[in-house]
């Protein structure tokens, strides 16, 4: 049996892999596919594209982009999506600009508390991509404000935490739409981090077609919730590391991993949305 991992990042949003390595990865873990989900951003799919050239690891074009609510952060995997398409690359373009914007904002709350870096400091580790809260982890990191990365978001920059500035992001409704207008699948990513499951019935009105069941963060018991949930709404279940290089400690590619013909139920889905939409 072959498998894939439908969740990895590059150094185009907050992972520490060029998109050479993390194809690396993949076939060094004897993986069939990878999905490239960087955080509104589809700045790393061509170079994954070309470097997986004569590999075998097929690259899945995917984002995932961050939706709000008064009470929570939602994000949404979107998976063969049109990443060619002018509309969708001038969207992206300014949700980019957005998170430059935020860092500064998020850098000013978090010097008030004494907790001195720059927004400099922080886009030292953004490389080539978007710029996220993790970056401002590692810079905090590194200055020695804290002493671990779960600390920065537990206790400063975390959803409604007292350096947590909002995106200028989709409503969970506005994201599933882009997400479908650009002839992809919306799948709701590692939803335990949301805290509670309400949300879900919500977005299935929207048009959710999947939810992301398998993940570094959900143990057999959460895995088996979200299963249950999935069926019982006839969602596509999906799965990945949610890999960010050494961004998260260790490389996590091929940890978590599903059987290849759940990318070809993603593909199927694809298409009939491409054909609604039309």
């Amino acid at each position: 049996m072959t498998y894939a991992d439908l969740h990895v990042h590059t150094f185009y949003s907050d992972s520490t892999l060029s998109p050479e390595e993390v194809i690396g990865y993949a076939k060094d873990r004897g993986l069939a596919a990878v999905a490239i989900c960087d955080h509104d951003s589809i700045d790393g799919i061509e170079p994954c594209i070309s470097a997986a050239a004569g590999s075998g690891v097929e690259v899945i074009p995917a984002i995932e982009l961050t939706a709000e609510t008064p009470d929570m952060e939602i994000h949404m995997l979107g998976y063969f999506i049109d990443w060619t398409a002018g509309w969708f690359r001038d969207r992206l373009k300014k949700l980019q600009a957005a998170r430059v914007d935020r860092i500064h904002a998020m850098v000013e709350k978090l010097n008030k508390l004494d907790l001195n870096i720059s927004a400099d400091d922080v886009f030292k580790f953004g490389g080539k991509g978007t710029i996220g809260r993790l970056h401002v982890a590692q810079a905090l990191l590194k200055a020695g404000k804290i002493k671990n990365l779960k600390e920065a978001f537990n206790k400063y920059i975390g959803f409604s935490k007292p350096c947590y500035v909002s995106e200028v992001a989709f409503t969970p409704k506005g994201a599933i739409e882009i997400i479908l207008k650009a002839g992809g699948v919306p799948v709701v990513a590692h939803p335990i981090t949301m805290g509670k499951d309400e949300f879900i019935d919500e977005m299935i009105k929207h048009g959710l077609r999947g939810i992301e069941v398998y993940h570094t963060d959900h143990g057999p018991k959460i895995s088996k919730h979200y299963e249950d949930i999935a069926v019982k709404n006839s969602l596509l279940m999906t799965g990945g590391s949610d890999c960010h290089g050494a961004g998260k400690g260790r490389v996590l590619i091929g940890m978590v991993r599903v059987p290849y013909d759940v990318v070809e139920k993603l593909k199927k889905e694809s298409g009939k949305i491409r054909n609604e939409y039309k």
